[in-house]
């Protein structure tokens, strides 16, 4: 028995030394913004998120009516888009439009402004996908379930907490081009669904929502291709090769997701959701084609809620991806 406990104590104690030393590699200018200090406040965050999506939110909602939340959502999705235009702003300002090549970017370590300033907007993105989490909290609230997929849910889960490695150690360098590249596609991504939670009235502006998703397999080429110039370069002073992987394998990966999506959806026709009578009589718009158009997010990481519905309550166009 006291080889047992003496056996505990040491594994706990190699635990202890592992955690410590992972710390202390981080990059000290990031050590004085909020939730940066350790990764458990990360990861609590994101394990209550994935408690309450998964088990508490629809057990709390199973017996009540769905919210409707127009001006929440009209609200929140205007503001993500003016968040990630100033995003996409201070990347390029604080070195992809200044003095990065747009190939082997090191990290400027240094307490230069413009190295502060990347620093600054690296956090800030990570602190978007934290905010981000609410797309699936609304989903809950108005008891569309069915969008709610495990690519959804892998995506809001996946990004942050990846993330937040990346700017724990490297803000900044190349490995920051997926996250301006990303940023960009946001700024599309949630002016398309301020519009579609501002009513029926916008609906007819709303034409080229099939194209999201292409703008989504743009996106991961393009950061999949950024990547792919490591492998060909005779020498990189990148400091963390480790994320160049990651982002390698994370571009190439949800390419090869979004696009069977797209197979499924739009070439085969397998992924139209069934929308009966009485949702698609709650708060939708009615065309003179009878055609109905559900008001809300239009576009989520793996699903939509801005489903087409007919008078016999069948649905019209697919579920929709974003990234």
């Amino acid at each position: 028995m006291a080889n047992v406990l003496r056996g505990i104590q040491e594994m706990g104690s190699h635990a202890v030394d592992i955690y410590d030393y992972v710390l202390a590699r981080a990059d000290p200018r990031m050590t004085g913004y909020p939730l940066m200090q350790s990764p458990i406040p990360m990861s609590a965050i994101l394990l209550c998120y994935l408690f309450f999506v998964l088990y508490l939110g629809p057990r709390l909602m199973a017996n009540r009516k769905p919210f409707q939340l127009k001006g929440p959502m009209i609200v929140y999705n205007f503001a993500l888009v003016a968040l990630s235009i100033y995003i996409v702003y201070e990347f390029l300002m604080s070195g992809w439009a200044t003095t990065y090549t747009w190939r082997c970017d090191a990290i400027d370590t240094s307490d230069s402004p413009q190295a502060l300033r990347m620093v600054q907007v690296a956090w800030l993105f990570w602190f978007s996908k934290i905010i981000e989490l609410m797309d699936t909290i609304f989903f809950v609230l108005r008891k569309k379930h069915g969008q709610i997929t495990f690519l959804h849910i892998f995506h809001h889960s996946l990004m942050p907490w990846t993330w937040w490695w990346g700017v724990f150690y490297a803000p900044g360098g190349m490995g920051s081009f997926h996250a301006m590249v990303n940023s960009t596609v946001h700024v599309i991504m949630y002016f398309y669904y301020g519009l579609s939670a501002a009513g029926p009235r916008f609906q007819k502006f709303l034409w080229w929502k099939k194209y999201m998703t292409a703008i989504q397999l743009i996106q991961f080429v393009l950061v999949s291709l950024h990547a792919t110039q490591y492998y060909f370069m005779d020498h990189c002073d990148y400091q963390f090769p480790t994320f160049v992987h990651l982002v390698w394998i994370y571009g190439t990966f949800f390419f090869v997701l979004f696009s069977n999506f797209w197979v499924q959806a739009y070439v085969k026709g397998k992924r139209l959701p069934k929308v009966d009578n009485s949702q698609c009589q709650n708060g939708t718009a009615v065309h003179s084609n009878g055609k109905r158009h559900e008001q809300g997010n239009g576009i989520s990481h793996g699903a939509t809620n801005g489903s087409t519905c007919h008078e016999n309550g069948s649905s019209h166009m697919g579920k929709m991806k974003k990234a």
